[in-house]
């Protein structure tokens, strides 16, 4: 699979902007400013319907514009579909492919698959546990795209049961009664773990998937290393019994035990929003422990992880490297080049060409004063 072409209009600095692409590596290489991570973004939003630099939709509409407009012409088995994703911020994006509405623009999920290296995914291994959540549930929607709906339907019960312990521990602040209010939580109580068991159980076995993965990649870009040195462990907020206990049934009983501590702080302190993702080095967390390179290498074996793991399905994603060849010395940069320069499409932006390792160069663009141009 791979995108042949590119049309983004109001998106972030471009009013209008049309890019043939096709398979194979393209580079688009300009000083920092210019544009050029705003393309492979685009692609990347319509493969996740989410950014990989912002949270909010809003920034990703150029400034004076009330929409953007992202759409790709998509070649799979030598088929070819072209996808469209309208941003509205405030407001229900709308989507269409070949130019015909859907229902919903979650339906673009998994259409278009991608994994993107880039210099924030030393948050990956240094970052909040949060950073590492959502790595592992952005994952999770690329290779299932229900996953979503069960992410967000656990996110907006979390939310009205936080509500509601709050309106609890206010209401015993003044002597009011509560009965009302803990026999409604109760109903959240289930459903919450009813969608975190099932969010807990997806992320188990996907950190068993990537463990060998991670370990063969970590091999691969670390010097010295060997595939045992990786260790990732899914930890959840609570104690597993072991026993054979239901998961949703330990995670009810937990909600009840903690309780009294919950309706205290007014809010929800066990469940998949509080689990995390331990990286290791041997015996040792990368954070506080690993040095710089380590972390990089930790960082890039899971990008390289989640490239296999995808890949693993029968069809490539695109592989985009944002700007991150600038992070890497000449080791990795080659190691690096060697890994990815089969995938059947790379997209690379860097600010200076000569860091594009040899094995990497092929078509090549100038993106400056919001003008993409092919070279040569």
């Amino acid at each position: 699979m791979y995108v042949a072409h590119l049309s983004l209009h109001d998106f972030r600095s471009y009013a209008g902007v049309e890019v043939e692409i096709g398979p194979g590596v393209t580079a688009f290489v300009g000083r920092n400013g210019q544009g050029k991570t705003n393309l492979v973004e685009a692609i990347d939003y319509l493969s996740s319907l989410s950014s990989h630099r912002v949270a909010a939709d809003a920034p990703l509409v150029r400034q004076g514009a009330s929409q953007a407009i992202v759409r790709a012409a998509v070649v799979r088995d030598e088929r070819r579909a072209v996808l469209e994703i309208e941003i509205n911020p405030g407001k229900s994006n709308r989507a269409r492919i070949n130019r015909s509405p859907l229902p919903k623009a979650k339906e673009l999920l998994g259409l278009v698959k991608t994994v993107v290296f880039s210099p924030e995914d030393l948050s990956l291994v240094k970052g909040d546990p949060s950073d590492r959540r959502r790595f592992m549930d952005d994952l999770l929607v690329q290779i299932s795209p229900r996953y979503a709906g069960i992410r967000a339907d656990y996110e907006r019960v979390l939310k009205q049961r936080n509500s509601l312990l709050k309106t609890a521990r206010a209401n015993r602040r003044g002597r009011q009664s509560d009965e009302t209010l803990i026999s409604t939580l109760a109903v959240w109580d289930a459903r919450l773990s009813e969608l975190g068991a099932e969010m807990m159980r997806r992320r188990t076995q996907l950190v068993e998937d990537l463990q060998p993965l991670a370990g063969k990649a970590y091999e691969a870009v670390a010097r010295g290393a060997n595939r045992d040195d990786a260790v990732l462990v899914y930890r959840p907020s609570f104690e597993l019994s072991g026993d054979g206990t239901p998961l949703e049934d330990q995670l009810h009983a937990e909600l009840q035990r903690r309780r009294p501590d919950e309706l205290d702080r007014a809010l929800t302190l066990v469940g998949p929003h509080r689990d995390e993702l331990m990286v290791s080095l041997g015996d040792l967390p990368v954070k506080g422990y690993a040095s710089h390179g380590e972390s990089w290498s930790f960082a890039l074996a899971l990008r390289l992880a989640s490239y296999d793991l995808l890949r693993s399905s029968g069809d490539d994603p695109v592989l985009i490297l944002d700007d991150v060849f600038a992070e890497l010395d000449a080791g990795r940069r080659a190691q690096l080049a060697d890994l990815v320069a089969d995938a059947e499409q790379v997209l690379i932006t860097a600010a200076v060409g000569e860091d594009i390792p040899e094995q990497l160069r092929g078509r090549r663009f100038t993106v400056a004063g919001g003008e993409v141009t092919l070279d040569g």
